[in-house]
């Protein structure tokens, strides 16, 4: 390492062990268990629908996997035959169908140039991602008939790094090294970001007892990957789609006549998932507890009603059983702890995904 992590990441580092999939809230899928290292609350039975699409489990494999071996470790709950689609679909969009051209690299450096690059960060952060830039090599690699370069990862994902920090050392033929550049970088910088934004948010609720959660508000067709940079940044991840955990809303209210009426048309059809409820008021919480619900929403609510929410609910429990309670809505990193101190297990944060900037990453190249 060549500098301090800046204020706020400090006493964070290689937290490699954060990015491997969690139990958490109700209702969040199961993982293999091998891949479990850290309990952060009760895991939800495992529901009967498929594993969300980038997700490690047995049932997963639906992806085309490109030729050769995938190389990304199920350990971090990423599957790799996934990766590998995600990765052949950025280098179809940079190169062309494949196998694609670079008509710059391959015009102005020869096949047999050797060379090594670095991965640097340019700004500190919290980096993500980098468990992908094995299989970018490989693929470009493949593309080009050219032998594999070499990746001498030298920081896990979930550390904290300082601006000029070397994250990786490539080494191989420079067109390798050059034609993967961009769809490398676009990919750990997003997931980077992602990582750094959460981090924040993470350190602002260490010591309250509660988690900060992501949300579907993801890019599409990178939800696994920016589920998995919230993980390395400390966060938890919610449902991972719509198929399952159901999540009675405000308009599924309206369409069923009530929170009652919402939660035993779930309840009915589908058994075996768990039903979170989203609730605006007090009453529209303990209707959805009598209903059976025991993971609620509590939306857009002024601190001080949060809290009463929370106090109806928790003295409710010797009969109810444990229901865990979310806050989500407008709400911000200033008012973090603030919102925590009301007894929330969790605070769920839109932005992680969607609003996350890209921690600047930089590949420099030094021929051999």
């Amino acid at each position: 390492m060549t500098g301090t992590p800046p204020v706020g990441l400090v006493g964070r580092e290689g937290l490699g062990e954060r990015c491997t999939p969690l139990p958490g809230p109700l209702g969040r899928p199961r993982l293999p268990p091998t891949t479990v290292t850290l309990v952060t609350s009760t895991p939800a039975p495992v529901p009967s629908a498929a594993p969300s699409p980038g997700v490690a489990a047995e049932s997963v494999g639906s992806s085309p996997r490109p030729r050769g071996e995938a190389t990304v470790s199920t350990r971090s709950g990423l599957d790799p035959q996934w990766v590998a689609g995600v990765v052949a679909t950025a280098l179809d969009e940079d190169l062309g169908a494949a196998p694609g051209r670079d008509v710059t690299t391959q015009a102005t450096i020869p096949p047999e140039a050797q060379g090594t690059a670095a991965l640097v960060a340019r700004a500190p952060g919290v980096v993500a991602g980098l468990v992908v830039v094995p299989e970018v090599l490989r693929q470009v690699a493949d593309r080009l008939g050219l032998p594999a370069a070499t990746n001498d990862q030298l920081v896990e994902d979930g550390t904290a790094v300082a601006a000029g920090d070397v994250l990786a050392e490539l080494s191989g033929p420079v067109q390798v090294l050059l034609v993967a550049e961009r769809t490398l970088l676009n990919l750990a910088s997003r997931a980077s970001g992602v990582a750094t934004h959460t981090r924040r948010w993470a350190d602002a609720l260490a010591g309250t007892g509660a988690l900060v959660l992501d949300t579907r508000k993801t890019t599409p067709g990178l939800r696994a990957l920016e589920k998995y940079a919230v993980r390395c940044g400390g966060g938890t991840n919610k449902r991972m789609g719509l198929y399952d955990v159901a999540m009675v809303k405000d308009n599924h209210v309206v369409a069923a006549g009530s929170v009652a009426a919402a939660v035993r048309a779930v309840q009915t059809r589908f058994p075996d998932v768990a039903i979170q409820v989203e609730a605006d008021t007090l009453d529209q919480a303990l209707e959805a507890v009598a209903a059976g619900a025991r993971f609620l929403l509590l939306d857009n609510m002024p601190t001080a009603v949060l809290a009463d929410v929370v106090a109806a609910v928790r003295a409710g429990e010797a009969t109810t059983g444990r229901v865990e309670l979310e806050a989500t809505g407008n709400l911000t990193l200033d008012r973090a702890r603030e919102v925590a101190s009301t007894g929330v297990d969790y605070l769920s944060v839109g932005g992680l995904t969607h609003s996350s900037p890209i921690l600047d990453l930089a590949l420099d190249l030094s021929a051999s």
